[in-house]
C-alpha cells in the first residue's frame, strides 16, 4: 500500500523535490509545498478538513498531524496551516493549528486545536498548547500549559533556516537514493 493516499477522491498535492517517507502516511488534502519532507512513521491526515505544509518544512518521525471537521459551531472546522521553514520535531503532535514561518516544535510537543503559532517562536520539547492559544513572536515556550519563556537569541533566530535547510540537504540525499 503506498505512503500517499486519497481520501473521497482527493489525492496529496505535492510540489517540487518532495519526499515523502515509504513508512510514514499521507492521507486526502494534503499540500506540501517545495523542498519539504515526511520522515518515518509521521502521520498526515486531511481527511475531514486540509493541511498544507509550506516550503523547506519538514514533518519528523512519528509525528501526527490531523485536522477538525467543519460543524454548525464552527463552520471552517480546524485546518492545519504550516508555513515555510518550519521544523516540527520527533513525536511531535499538531492538530488543526496554524504555524507560521521559521518555527521550531521541539519533539513530543502538542499543539491543539485554534491555536496560532507567529513567525520565529520555538515551543519546547513536551510542551502543550492548549485549544486558540496564541504565541507570539521572538520567544521560547515550555510547559504544560505552554508559558511564555525568555527572548530568542540570534543564534536560535538563525537556526530556523538552518534547520530547514539541513532537512531540505537530507531530503535530496533521500530522494537521490530512491532514484538510483
Amino acid at each position: 500500500m503506498s505512503s500517499i493516499r486519497s481520501y473521497r477522491g482527493i489525492k496529496p498535492q505535492l510540489g517540487h523535490a518532495v519526499y515523502i517517507d515509504p513508512q510514514s502516511c499521507v492521507i486526502g488534502d494534503v499540500r506540501l509545498s517545495d523542498d519539504s519532507s515526511v520522515w518515518p512513521m509521521a502521520v498526515v491526515r486531511g481527511d475531514v478538513n486540509y493541511i498544507t505544509i509550506g516550503a523547506r518544512s519538514n514533518v519528523q518521525d512519528g509525528s501526527v498531524l490531523h485536522v477538525n471537521r467543519v460543524t454548525e459551531k464552527n463552520p471552517d472546522g480546524c485546518p492545519l496551516i504550516i508555513g515555510n521553514d518550519v521544523t516540527i520535531g520527533h513525536k511531535a503532535v499538531l492538530h488543526g493549528c496554524i504555524i507560521h514561518d521559521r518555527v521550531l516544535v521541539g519533539m513530543g510537543a502538542v499543539i491543539l486545536d485554534g491555536a496560532i503559532i507567529e513567525s520565529d517562536v520555538i515551543v519546547a520539547a513536551g510542551a502543550v498548547v492548549p485549544p486558540r492559544k496564541r504565541l507570539v513572536s521572538g520567544y521560547v515556550y515550555v510547559g504544560n500549559p505552554v508559558k511564555q519563556g525568555r527572548a530568542l537569541t540570534e543564534d536560535e533566530q538563525e537556526f530556523f533556516v538552518q534547520s530547514s535547510a539541513n532537512y531540505v540537504l537530507l531530503k535530496n540525499e533521500f530522494l537521490s537514493e530512491l532514484n538510483n
